[in-house]
């Protein structure tokens, strides 16, 4: 019987690149109920390779292309909405993922697949 590291989860419970958490200002333009293109100046809350999550206030669903464009380098990723929750202040939090991987998008060095995060006990002894 072979054991497996407890960091590695099952292949169906593993994203597919590490997600940070970055702040940082996009902008989403994406086809209204008329057809009339609408632009949103937002900004992110988690990132990745393949995408991220963002607060949004336009409307959108499931499966809807959206482009994402980043303000400073001008940039723009095709995206696809993969989920969508509801949260306060008329803001929803909307996950997309790019159609073409674009693992430079975000302009960030994302911690390889294997990584894991160590957190060190800190005991009385330490001080």
């Amino acid at each position: 019987m072979s054991s497996l590291s407890s960091n590695l989860a099952p292949m169906s419970n593993r994203r597919r690149s590490q997600r940070v958490l970055l702040r940082m200002p996009i902008a989403v333009i994406a086809s209204g109920p008329d057809k009339k293109m609408l632009r949103e100046n937002t900004h992110t809350l988690v990132v990745n390779a393949h995408g991220a999550l963002i607060n949004l206030d336009l409307p959108v669903r499931v499966g809807q292309v959206v482009i994402l464009q980043n303000p400073e380098t001008g940039e723009e990723q095709s995206c696809r909405v993969v989920r969508i929750n509801p949260v306060r202040d008329r803001k929803t939090e909307v996950g997309i993922e790019f159609l073409k991987p674009a693992p430079n998008f975000w302009r960030v060095s994302f911690p390889p697949a294997d990584w894991a995060p160590k957190s060190p006990e800190i005991g009385a002894d330490n001080f």
